[in-house]
């Protein structure tokens, strides 16, 4: 396939590999509900949630602001591992060889509660145990494995080090570290006869409900006028759709990440691999014979391309490395990661003990997001969980080095919010094309504009409703991204990504 075809295979909007598989719909919430638990965002640590609590006999209510599975489980490479990139030598140094070893654990419990509920509800969702493999193309990344390796060593954690090149990889390595008995699954096959077993346990699900306003947990304020009251709320939406409760806004760094589905003619890796070097290279294989290529990320906001280009450079490694011959899906996700590297799930804050978040998964949301679904289900059932006090999201003070991290991403902040404001128009709306859009000049007003492939124009207000900031526009979603906190919003307005919770104001073309 030539290059034109390829750029012609990931120009089309985009669709994630594990949306091919059909996804139940759900009605919005109409009018005013009470319930025991509400739980917010129905990716898969609010459905494993409303899962536990459901079939522990309470009364749940489990909402999603747009469709459900819609945000990053279903966009996910969906390795279930607690090998998550360098990070083991990093919690050391931040939290001690204890909590390192704690985070370690809690990952292979997230891992093997998934491997029982799969068991006990006789899922077929591609479960399959895999390596888990970090690897090293140049001298500085085989420093960074052996730093690693360390760690591993302190931990007692399982793991293989060994230098030179891999049989499974077609390219150059020098080093590698192995962990074995990880997962890769279908998180949407994974996590639909959930929802089907929550309703059976007389859950209800809603979606298109948006959460807008959560005060106290009493009462939760939808974007439709609705009130859900509850006893305990979850708020499980990624970002916080509440962020201002405990300044989360200010504690979590935002990311987006590309990935593609791909027919290749070479042999494909049996394990999960993971570059230690930037641009990030992941890849697994797909149960249909074909290969997950993810990486290239960036801040939200801010890449320094087009973001299409990213797919393109993730069809180029596969070009060159596995002989690519067909795109068949493309998409992307988004991920926070908080200051210290550690996920905050538990109580929001101290003055709102009936209200749980759970957030900042640092790109490693399966394990990690299974495990968060049992410490907020145990919290409120009262039960013991071993990992509650490792990720409370209120832990001691932040240590000398989060908090220079804390200033320069604030820093950062007000820089963006000043250069996103400064950004001039450099369109009329005539001279845009059909599937184009960028800031465009419109009766003497700065506005965004998008011309969509049957050629209407669509014209919206390009400050973020979250704090204010200007939006940057990204070509390969269609989308109006925020650099200074990470709301997304469609070419219409409609809010993609938190922690915005109201859309752009639109403005009527004259055409």
């Amino acid at each position: 396939m030539s290059h034109e075809s390829f750029s012609r295979s990931i120009s089309d909007f985009p669709h994630s590999y594990w949306h091919t598989y059909p996804i139940p719909h759900h009605p919005p919430m109409d009018s005013d509900e009470t319930t025991e638990v509400a739980v917010i965002g129905a990716g898969i640590i609010g459905i494993m949630t409303a899962y536990l609590l459901t079939k522990a006999g309470k009364r749940v209510t489990l909402i999603e602001a747009r469709e459900v599975l819609s945000g990053v489980t279903g966009n996910t490479t969906a390795k279930i591992s607690a090998q998550h990139a360098l990070i083991y030598d990093e919690l050391i140094q931040t939290f001690g060889k204890e909590k390192a070893r704690l985070y370690f654990d809690a990952n292979m419990d997230g891992l093997h509660l998934i491997q029982e509920v799969a068991a006990e509800l006789n899922i077929d969702c591609d479960l399959e145990p895999k390596k888990a493999v970090l690897y090293a193309t140049s001298e500085k990344g085989v420093q960074k494995i052996r730093k690693e390796v360390r760690a591993y060593q302190q931990l007692e954690i399982p793991g293989r080090f060994s230098m030179g090149p891999l049989q499974d990889l077609p390219f150059k390595t020098l080093a590698a570290l192995t962990m074995p008995d990880q997962a890769q699954f279908h998180p949407v096959k994974f996590l639909v006869p959930l929802l089907d077993a929550i309703v059976a346990s007389g859950g209800k699900i809603y979606e298109r409900t948006r959460a807008v306003k959560c005060q106290h947990a009493t009462n939760i304020e939808m974007e439709n006028g609705t009130v859900l009251k509850a006893d305990k709320v979850v708020v499980a939406t990624h970002f916080p759709f509440n962020d201002f409760k405990g300044f989360y806004f200010a504690k979590l760094e935002i990311k987006r990440s590309y990935g593609i589905a791909a027919n290749v003619a070479g042999p494909i890796p049996d394990g999960m691999y993971i570059s230690v070097e930037e641009p990030t290279r992941s890849l697994r294989s797909l149960p249909n014979g074909q290969l997950l290529i993810g990486g290239d990320g960036h801040p939200t906001g801010k890449s320094n391309e087009d973001t299409q280009s990213h797919y393109q450079n993730l069809v180029a490694f596969g070009q060159e490395h596995f002989g690519l011959t067909d795109v068949m899906n493309h998409w992307s996700a988004q991920d926070m990661t908080t200051l210290d590297k550690m996920p905050y799930i538990g109580e929001m804050t101290k003055r709102t003990p009936d209200i749980s978040v759970a957030t900042g998964f640092n790109k490693w949301g399966m394990a990690a997001g299974a495990i968060a679904g049992k410490v907020l289900s145990d919290a409120i059932l009262g039960n013991e969980n071993s990992y509650t006090r490792l990720f409370d999201p209120t832990r001691p003070k932040l240590k000398l080095k989060d908090m220079q991290q804390f200033t320069k991403k604030n820093l950062a902040v007000g820089k963006d919010l000043l250069v996103s404001k400064a950004k001039r128009p450099d369109k009329t709306p005539e001279e845009l094309a059909v599937d184009e859009g960028g800031l465009l000049s419109f009766n003497g007003q700065k506005l965004g504009g998008y011309r969509d492939k049957k050629g209407k124009l669509h014209l919206v207000k390009t400050t973020c409703t979250h704090l204010g900031c200007g939006l940057n526009w990204n070509d390969a979603e269609r989308s109006w991204d925020c650099p200074c906190h990470g709301s997304r919003f469609s070419y219409e307005g409609a809010v993609l990504n938190g922690p915005a919770v109201k859309p752009l104001e639109r403005v009527e073309s004259s055409e």
